[in-house]
């Protein structure tokens, strides 16, 4: 289970459309894959060593162009959901497909703040 949430979380990181941002803010993204302080700094560590990511004096930067397609990667569900990020009811959830697993639900603004559209 912890595995398949770090896979989870780099596949985030990889795919964020910001050129920089706080580790406090990647942490607020990563806390939608697990509120575990231990994960979140595996994946932020793992995410380090393999290159996904820079992290120095408290930013972070991606270094990857993956970006989530949102014509291909998002899939919107009709039913009672409560948001991941900001646990908002839902009627249609939105979750990101990655070859890791299934990241959501998230409502259309927060999948937006999680992969950095906005």
């Amino acid at each position: 289970m912890q595995d398949d949430r770090i896979a989870l979380g780099l596949d985030l990181l990889r795919s964020l459309e910001h050129a920089e941002l706080s580790v406090a803010d990647a942490v607020d993204r990563l806390e939608t894959v697990s509120t575990h302080p231990k994960v979140t700094r595996e994946i932020l560590d793992t995410a380090e060593k393999r290159g996904i990511i820079e992290r120095e004096d408290g930013i972070i930067r991606p270094k990857s162009s993956e970006f989530v397609s949102y014509e291909s990667q998002v899939v919107q569900k009709d039913g009672e959901f409560e948001c991941q990020r900001c646990g908002a009811g839902l009627s249609t959830g939105h979750f990101i497909e990655y070859d890791s697993g299934e990241l959501g639900p998230f409502g259309s603004s927060c999948i937006r703040k999680v992969t950095g559209r906005d």
